[in-house]
């Protein structure tokens, strides 16, 4: 899929060679809550790139599939909303409860444009100011940022979770290293947390 993904894009754009120059990453992630956050950032990738306004409207995102119908991503995200909700949920109101999460306050209306829809973004300035003060960016605010536990935490979800892998693994980060949980610094994490405690540059 990514060879054609790949030559479509750079027949359109006039481009040649690959999309994707860095080492390939992974992340263990936990289901519930830090499922679906990850989704919801992949998801968003594409309008984090400024290639759409909205993720419904990349054919290659997941969420997209799932609104054009798709069974197998219709069924993945019902299972993965199903973990978050600790309860069976419909297919409708998965699909429902997951927009509202993509979107969160995202929309306002423009009185100056015919009531039109507009996509509010977060600007670096905004991102700056609650780093400067030491604050936390909203659930909201951090998903529309480049966040580096992402890709960079090895492994994300509860404390419980974290330090249950750490214990398995933690001889993969030395003597010194007691303890494997690291809170997520800059976000409203809401319970979640890393094994890499990220100090350069978490989110941007």
């Amino acid at each position: 899929m990514a060879g054609g993904v790949i030559g479509w894009h750079n027949r359109r754009q006039g481009r040649k060679g690959t999309l994707w120059e860095k080492r390939f990453k992974s992340v263990l992630v936990e289901s519930g809550q830090a499922l679906v956050t990850m989704a919801t950032y992949i998801d968003l990738n594409p309008v984090r790139a400024g290639l759409v306004e909205a993720p419904k409207e990349y054919r290659w995102c997941g969420y997209a599939a799932a609104v054009a119908g798709k069974k197998h991503a219709r069924s993945g995200l019902r299972t993965a909303m199903t973990t978050w909700a600790h309860g069976e949920i419909g297919e409708g109101a998965s699909m429902e409860k997951y927009r509202e999460l993509l979107f969160g306050t995202g929309e306002q209306r423009n009185p100056g444009a015919n009531g039109q829809r507009v996509k509010r973004g977060i600007s670096k300035k905004r991102v700056e100011e609650v780093m400067a003060k030491k604050g936390k960016l909203t659930r909201w605010e951090m998903l529309r940022c480049r966040v580096r536990y992402f890709c960079d935490g090895a492994v994300m979800g509860t404390k419980d979770f974290v330090n249950g892998i750490f214990e398995h693994e933690g001889h993969r980060f030395g003597p010194k290293r007691q303890t494997g949980a690291r809170p997520m610094r800059h976000v409203e994490a809401h319970g979640l947390t890393t094994l890499r405690d990220l100090r350069l540059k978490p989110v941007g």
